[in-house]
């Protein structure tokens, strides 16, 4: 069987789309598109269902990527790196939020670069969740760190740490909610108070509130910066209440900058995945990140 062909298939699976495939391989849409047949011809089975955007695996599809992706992974691997790895320094390519990946994954990965190290260079890249999941599967990213489990079998997740979230304000804002809450208004007393947020959609204060109150904010987000640390610098500035990570903020509640408005028995949690693409565990220096960050997640409050 041509790897050129197994090369576009596995491609296309990952991208979901001839289309994106295509500016992935620098081949036009035509080739990819004749290449995918011609394999289909040789294998006696259609491998994707076309549809008005783009594409899905058949079971067969899903069954050969499965197999042949780790393969064909290592082979790149070995093109990129050469054949002499005490010649050459791997690569890793990060993919994670922003603020978790610079405050928590960036500085324990540091320890394994440069001569002194583990021997691998290390490229980082923010996005959303939806971002860095496509991302990985399309092959631009080794290693995801991720706030959800992914279907299927093309890629792997393993839990990684649990995030802890506590509901600041700046301290001029603490009296008025005690205030209210030993007249017994609980989650009332939160809405008169301005919203820190980092989307219109509140994603951060209505997991909060659905956990703790049972219910959903009525307030309306008054600034909104789509950087955690941005909203904690808003929120310390007094700008109104905000859910932020424990890790985040911790810093700014023990000098007295932010106080925690609620202390619940259960806080909510969110889960960190780390995320490769099945069968990269065997590429030495991804393997190596992959331990490291779950050695490191274990020492991390």
């Amino acid at each position: 069987m041509d790897l050129a062909l197994l090369r576009t298939f596995v491609t296309v699976h990952r991208a979901g789309s001839f289309t994106r495939a295509a500016a992935l391989l620098g081949l036009s849409q035509p080739a990819v598109t004749s290449q995918i047949r011609t394999l289909e011809r040789q294998l006696g089975r259609p491998l994707f269902l076309r549809q008005a955007r783009g594409v899905t695996p058949t079971t067969i599809g899903d069954e050969l990527a499965h197999k042949a992706a780790p393969h064909l992974d290592a082979l790149v691997e070995i093109t990129e790196t050469g054949l002499d790895d005490e010649s050459s320094l791997r690569t890793l390519h990060l993919a994670g939020p922003p603020e978790f990946t610079a405050e928590r994954a960036l500085p324990a990965l540091t320890e394994l670069t440069g001569d002194e190290g583990q021997g691998f260079a290390l490229r980082a890249s923010f996005g959303n969740a939806e971002e860095i999941l496509e991302g990985l599967a399309a092959g631009h990213h080794d290693l995801a760190i991720g706030t959800a489990r992914p279907r299927g079998a093309l890629l792997t997740a393993t839990p990684l740490c649990d995030e802890e979230h506590v509901l600041v304000a700046a301290p001029r804002w603490a009296g008025e909610i005690d205030s209210a809450q030993s007249r017994g208004k609980g989650a009332p007393a939160l809405e008169n108070l301005p919203v820190v947020e980092v989307h219109e959609s509140l994603p951060f204060v209505s997991r909060y509130w659905a956990s703790v109150f049972d219910c959903r904010p009525a307030a309306s987000g008054t600034v909104i910066a789509p950087d955690l640390r941005a909203v904690l610098a808003c929120a310390t500035a007094g700008a109104g209440l905000a859910v932020l990570p424990r890790y985040l903020c911790a810093p700014a509640l023990d000098r007295g900058e932010v106080v925690a408005l609620h202390e619940p028995a259960v806080p909510p949690l969110r889960t960190y995945f780390l995320v490769v693409r099945t069968g990269t565990l065997a590429m030495p220096h991804i393997a190596r990140a992959h331990e490291w960050l779950q050695r490191a997640a274990a020492d991390w409050d």
